[in-house]
């Protein structure tokens, strides 16, 4: 039997659980991603798509560019998910919004390039300069 992992958002309205564990996690400072969030450095578990199911409240969807659907809590504005067409059948879901976020530390940084300068990692884990390396 696999694990479940659930969250939601500040207000409750929506709640969601995933079915097994990320297949990646890591943080990203991408200007697109600090907009939307109104954070310095975002952490997101990278997941099944299929695994995600909301359990209750629908989010809203909102389309940042083109390839990109992003989805939060219409009430509150919790930024829950991130999905690229890239991605195929995986989706983002933001560790922090997560019941458990210590349970799925990041594994690198992501888009440092867009690192603010007064932002210092200092936790030795893997940085790159654009997006993740490409299998």
């Amino acid at each position: 039997m696999s694990k479940s992992i659930e969250g939601g958002c500040l207000c409750g309205a929506v709640r969601y659980r995933i079915q097994g564990e990320p297949l990646v996690t890591g943080t990203c400072q991408c200007r697109s991603c600090r907009k939307a969030s109104a954070a310095a450095i975002v952490p997101w578990s990278h997941v099944n798509a299929a695994d995600l199911s909301f359990t209750a409240g629908k989010p809203v969807e909102y389309n940042s560019s083109p390839s990109v659907t992003r989805t939060f809590c219409g009430r509150c504005g919790t930024p829950l998910t991130y999905w690229r067409t890239e991605y195929g059948p995986a989706i983002d879901v933001t560790t922090c919004s997560l019941d458990d976020p210590d349970a799925f530390p990041p594994v690198a940084h992501v888009w440092t390039s867009h690192q603010l300068r007064w932002v210092k990692l200092a936790d030795e884990l893997p940085c790159f300069e654009e997006g993740p390396p490409s299998n």
